[in-house]
């Protein structure tokens, strides 16, 4: 029986995602999370094999989700579920240690088979992730400028992007504002811009401004 964990902040795609895993007699809802640190305080006292984690969750980042998953239960599997395309977050949460990332297009079945694959042990990503993962092993391999970052200047992009200050940026990331004009500078530099304009501009044409999320049908 796999026990999976359910974390994303909209109780409709929670609905959806409980009735589709109690349509399948291997496997069980082993508890719900609306945010990073609800999950990870309620994982303290429920066993779970496998989490569902939805990349746009508020407070703390998905990023720092994950490693926290990754450092305080290794044991437990981390399936990606997100509206964001693969070629935007898919190899930077592969990295932090997530097992697969779905996008919520996924048919209901293609779901359920990742989550098995996972918790079995294997990954899953689709064949189009397949061969950028295969691409980077390529040292002509350049990638998109935002792939260039770390994973606090990346955060840090994505929430100058939205338009708020370095104050409202440190307050949203709990970081001091001088910190977060720190990863800003780097940012800047390493991806050839001038400045805050040129970041909402390069969020906004990349998709990576955090939108609400569409509740998936998973038909």
């Amino acid at each position: 029986m796999i026990r999976l964990f359910i974390a994303d902040d909209h109780p409709v795609v929670r609905a959806g995602l409980r009735h589709l895993v109690e349509q399948d007699p291997d496997m069980i809802v082993a508890g719900e999370a609306a945010s990073g640190c609800n999950l990870l305080d309620i994982l303290t006292r429920t066993i779970a094999d496998v989490v569902l984690l939805d990349v746009s969750m508020p407070g703390m980042s998905f990023i720092e989700t994950l490693k926290h998953l990754r450092d305080e239960h290794p044991s437990v599997k981390i399936l990606v579920l997100s509206v964001h395309p693969e070629d935007q977050f898919a190899v930077r949460a592969l990295r932090a240690g997530a097992s697969g990332y779905v996008t919520k297009d996924h048919s209901a079945t293609e779901l359920l088979d990742a989550v098995r694959r996972v918790f079995r042990g294997g990954r899953y990503v689709s064949d189009t992730l397949a061969e950028r993962l295969a691409s980077f092993v390529d040292p002509r391999f350049e990638g998109m400028p935002h792939e260039r970052l770390s994973d606090r200047e990346f955060e840090v992009l994505r929430s100058l992007g939205t338009g708020l200050s370095v104050k409202e940026a440190a307050d949203e990331l709990h970081l001091s504002p001088k910190t977060v004009s720190t990863y800003r500078a780097r940012l800047l530099e390493k991806m050839g811009l001038s400045g805050t304009a040129d970041i909402v501009r390069y969020v906004a044409s990349h998709g990576l401004i955090q939108q609400p999320e569409m509740a998936a049908s998973f038909a």
